[in-house]
């Protein structure tokens, strides 16, 4: 008799970190659903890639910072069985000091990542209580832990997920479902490379180099898997010394 394989939904799954992710999720034989908002094209990409690799992927989208539209989203999913695993990964930065930032940028950025986190997973909880296991894995930054100037409004989004994730481990821990956070420093990929030249990553970084993709993504891929049971409420850092 074949066993049905685990689904997993990666929110941003058509980024550079989301990406790998998936990537990752699916080479350990998740059956994953990569969300994207605009950029459906590079989720197809992705579960294209995904397929030709021998995996199971599909793409989603819809935007996570829209209550509505997610719950009808999540409730199509939800018709095809339950969802066992959730990587909030979807992020946005709008950058300015705090003192020119305007409250469009502040609302924007702290709607996707933390209202994100909540329109997203908040449908998924009951269908995968029933099933009695669960993952669920947010992506934040060292920025929540460390702070960073002009970003007072995506540290404080993140820093949000440390809070809610730690709180909502102690409610689903009973029902064998795990809450983590893995928080990662610089790490390569098209918006590291216009923020970080070389020389500020080697004084920035203690081990001298930004992180890849894939380092993240095997964090996050352990915390998906049954070793990794007794593992919740955590924030993981991937940042190489950064904090």
């Amino acid at each position: 008799m074949s066993i049905t394989p685990t689904r997993a939904l990666v929110t941003g799954g058509s980024g550079d970190l989301g990406g790998a992710i998936c990537a990752r999720l699916a080479a350990d034989g998740l059956d994953v659903i990569v969300h994207a908002n605009s950029q459906l094209a590079r989720a197809d990409a992705v579960v294209a890639a995904i397929r030709a690799a021998g995996g199971r992927a599909r793409s989603v989208a819809f935007d996570v910072a829209d209550g509505d539209a997610a719950r009808a989203a999540i409730d199509g999913l939800l018709a095809d069985g339950p969802i066992q695993v959730v990587i909030n990964n979807a992020g946005i930065h709008d950058d300015a000091a705090m003192a020119g930032m305007s409250a469009a940028q502040w609302t924007r950025v702290i709607d996707v990542s933390l209202n994100g986190f909540f329109h997203v997973t908040q449908p998924l909880l009951l269908p995968m209580a029933r099933t009695r296991w669960g993952r669920i894995v947010s992506v934040s930054s060292v920025a929540a832990v460390l702070g960073n100037r002009g970003q007072t409004n995506y540290a404080a989004a993140k820093a949000g997920l440390h809070g809610a994730s730690k709180s909502l481990a102690r409610e689903m821990a009973s029902r064998g479902i795990t809450v983590n956070v893995v928080a990662p420093g610089v790490i390569a990929g098209n918006m590291a490379a216009a923020a970080f030249p070389a020389g500020t990553i080697k004084a920035l970084v203690p081990a001298g180099r930004a992180g890849s993709p894939e380092e993240v993504a095997a964090v996050v891929a352990f915390l998906c898997g049954r070793d990794a049971g007794y593992v919740t409420g955590q924030v993981i850092g991937v940042n190489g010394g950064m904090g």
